[in-house]
């Protein structure tokens, strides 16, 4: 059975894979290997034919699935007598690396969904009104210690309500964009000169959702490009983000 994919659609090699993957309705854990490999590598055949410039990572994964490939064309051999080694599946590396690929692209929509719900919302914190809902103050023949409090009080107010606008107003022309905070990772790595950091240390307002969600989609964008790495060890465990060498080789573009 054959399947007819559009070309030039696909984010990278992993999207093309689970593409084929679940239109042959196949479940990852049990990925029938030479038919997605030959799927994949007449898609990219496919691209050459029709003059598209094939990314390297097409080429690397193509070679992966037929290294696949022809270890499941080799026969079993049985363990030594009185050894329990058991057969080690060789598609048990690339059903992790799916797993991990398919987890990322879910939280990156998942993300992406909660911005644009949040986008045009303006948030106010609650405030106290206890001192305007009793009567009203009257100040009557006031002497000047009087006043001078009451004026006090009044510049307190002010200064109080300027805060609250400064902290809590903001607008899209207000936010930061995805851009500026990949240039925010990039100089933590290089001028501190590290190459690992966790990932809360990238978050500049850890109680910010929306800086939460742009610092990841800025991690995501970045690995994508190769100039970082990242692993979760556990589920909902920190993350660590490793600067490559194209990070630190990439030059710098001073506008």
């Amino acid at each position: 059975m054959s399947y007819r994919v559009r070309l030039n659609v696909f984010e990278g090699p992993f999207d093309l894979l689970v593409y084929l993957i679940e239109h042959a309705q196949m479940s990852i854990y049990d990925i029938r290997i030479a038919e997605i490999t030959e799927q994949y590598v007449e898609y990219i055949s496919r691209m050459q034919e029709a003059d598209i410039n094939v990314s390297t990572e097409f080429m690397v994964l193509a070679a992966e699935l037929l290294e696949i490939k022809s270890k499941m064309l080799l026969p079993r051999t049985a363990p030594e007598e009185g050894g329990d080694a058991a057969y080690e599946d060789p598609r048990t590396e690339l059903v992790a690396k799916l797993r991990e690929y398919k987890l990322f692209k879910e939280l990156s929509h998942m993300l992406e969904e909660r911005h644009e719900e949040t986008a045009a919302r303006l948030e106010k914190p609650q405030e106290d009104l206890a001192e305007f809902t009793g009567e009203p103050d009257e100040y009557l023949n006031l002497d000047m210690d009087q006043f001078i409090a009451a004026f006090e009080s009044f510049l307190v107010r002010k200064k109080n309500l300027e805060e609250i606008r400064a902290h809590h107003i903001r607008t899209e022309k207000q936010r930061i964009t995805t851009e500026l905070r990949m240039n925010d990772i990039r100089s933590l790595f290089r001028d501190q000169n590290i190459r690992e950091a966790d990932f809360r240390d990238l978050v500049q307002h850890a109680d910010d959702r929306y800086d939460i969600s742009v610092t990841f989609s800025s991690v995501l964008e970045m690995m994508k490009e190769h100039r970082l790495d990242a692993e979760q060890k556990k589920l909902f465990g920190n993350i660590k983000v490793t600067a490559t060498d194209e990070l630190f080789e990439e030059k710098v573009h001073v506008e």
